[in-house]
């Protein structure tokens, strides 16, 4: 079955199928466009693609992929240090990029796309175990990896998010998100080219324009749904849609609660990496609890594990490394089996460096990173996201984020980092201690302006402490 199935086996005529930024195409010249990209790269193995907001970057990806070529996205605002990182690593033998648009290909041919050309080729659908695309993740430390992500298991992917959302060619998806990471590429303009259904890509995402879209399934990240709930009359435009989405990073159960009633609808969160793709979801035929992220996907297992590898009890209080396995799994990092041992288990497993809890009836909640998430204190193991939950309960708390600072007597001390319109540390403590047991309290408090966060809006916790 072709990977981009509604596009290529019925695409839809209407001229706003897609729209990116304010300009429109519809499937049928979005298909001629992408075989006129496809006829030129047909042929080599990997491109990269300037992935800015654009019609172009869309037509540039879809080609590729009607080609067989693997597609290398490259961040637009990515530093000469990272992007000459990406090419050389990923070995992509061109640049795609928009037509009149100055791009940074260091060596490479520079290949310029436009949304105005067209070809009737048909180019045969390659095999499903082909690498479709190369997304580059970063870690805490050193140049960013690139992850292979076959055809399969983007299919794969798309096909239980159609299972969980109920999501149809008669949804309309409205989006503001980048288009080279999983979330706003995979999902966002991938999604509805399998599926079926429009795309409006705002641009950037303004809480207006996400209201004026009329859209039935809203993506965004936990700093979207925030800047739409500070803003009532965007958020009660929403109340039409169908589902709004949000994935990336947790959504604060304040944010949760507050669309829920500006809005109606209580959101859907859902979990997954860019080395296995969207794992776990809330379903839409289910009910939606702040801040846990549902149920597996078809197909995909899941488990829990403590320090050395021993199962954990799905009670609901047992906190450990989750563990997956299953279909949407990427097929390791590009050129570094050191990095693929560390988090792949011979068994199929895979190790998410993530501490979840799992409910009796197999609704998932993520803790946070194993690595600055699961606080050891004076014996006890604290999840940091549960002390940053009762924090957000404080009526004049606004963000916060919790880790573990080394302390020689307790291991770790509880230390927490706050964004608050006006409190003081003493009353802050003593507020998480009414809440949560004792020893879950912060030690300190620190107040600072912002929290550090990446574009993804995922607060950068090793730049706190």
């Amino acid at each position: 079955m072709a990977l981009l199935t509604a596009l290529s086996h019925a695409p839809d005529e209407r001229p706003d199928a897609l729209r990116v930024a304010g300009r429109a195409i519809s499937g049928t010249d979005l298909w001629a466009s992408a075989s006129a990209v496809a006829d030129r790269i047909h042929g080599l193995d990997r491109v990269a693609v300037q992935a800015t907001a654009s019609l172009e970057t869309v037509v540039a990806v879809v080609g590729a992929l009607l080609a067989g070529v693997t597609v290398v996205p490259v961040p637009p605002d990515a530093g000469p240090m990272e992007r000459a990182h990406i090419l050389r690593d990923s070995a992509a033998a061109a640049v795609l990029h928009a037509a009149g648009v100055e791009v940074d290909a260091g060596d490479l041919p520079r290949v310029p796309v436009s949304a105005r050309d067209r070809s009737a080729t048909r180019h045969r659908e390659p095999a499903d175990d082909r690498t479709a695309l190369i997304l580059y993740t970063s870690g805490t430390t050193g140049l960013p990896k690139g992850v292979l992500l076959s055809r399969r298991a983007i299919a794969a992917c798309l096909d239980g998010l159609a299972d969980a959302w109920a999501w149809t060619p008669d949804d309309l998806l409205v989006h503001g998100l980048p288009l080279f990471h999983v979330h706003g590429l995979v999902l966002g303009v991938l999604g509805p080219l399998r599926l079926g259904g429009r795309l409006d890509h705002v641009g950037r995402p303004h809480p207006e324009r996400y209201a004026a879209a009329g859209g039935s399934l809203l993506f965004g990240v936990p700093t979207v749904w925030s800047r739409v709930h500070a803003r009532p009359a965007a958020a009660r435009a929403l109340r039409g849609a169908r589902l709004l989405v949000s994935g990336s990073a947790p959504l604060s159960p304040a944010v949760f609660d507050g669309l829920a009633a500006l809005t109606g609808h209580r959101v859907v969160e859902r979990y997954g990496m860019t080395e296995t793709l969207i794992t776990v979801s809330a379903r839409a035929d289910r009910p939606r609890v702040a801040g846990t992220v549902g149920w597996p996907l078809p197909g995909i297992r899941t488990r829990l594990v403590d320090e050395h590898g021993a199962a954990l009890p799905s009670d609901g209080r047992a906190m450990g490394e989750l563990l997956v396995s299953g279909p949407t799994l990427g097929d390791g990092y590009l050129g570094r089996p050191d990095a693929d041992a560390a988090v792949r288990l011979p068994d199929g497993w895979f190790r998410t460096g993530d501490v979840a809890t799992i409910d009796l009836d197999g609704r998932h909640r993520i803790v946070g990173r194993a690595a600055t998430d699961l606080i050891k204190s004076g014996g006890y193991r604290i999840g940091a996201g549960e002390v940053e939950e009762a924090l957000l309960a404080h009526p004049a708390v606004r963000e916060a984020a919790v880790v573990g600072v080394s302390d020689a007597e307790l291991g770790q001390r509880v230390t927490a980092y706050v964004v608050a319109d006006s409190a003081a540390e003493a009353e802050l403590i003593d507020f998480v201690a009414r809440q949560l047991a004792v020893h879950k309290r912060p030690r300190r408090v620190h107040f600072l302006d912002a929290l550090p966060r990446n574009a993804l809006g995922k607060v950068q916790k090793s730049r706190l402490g």
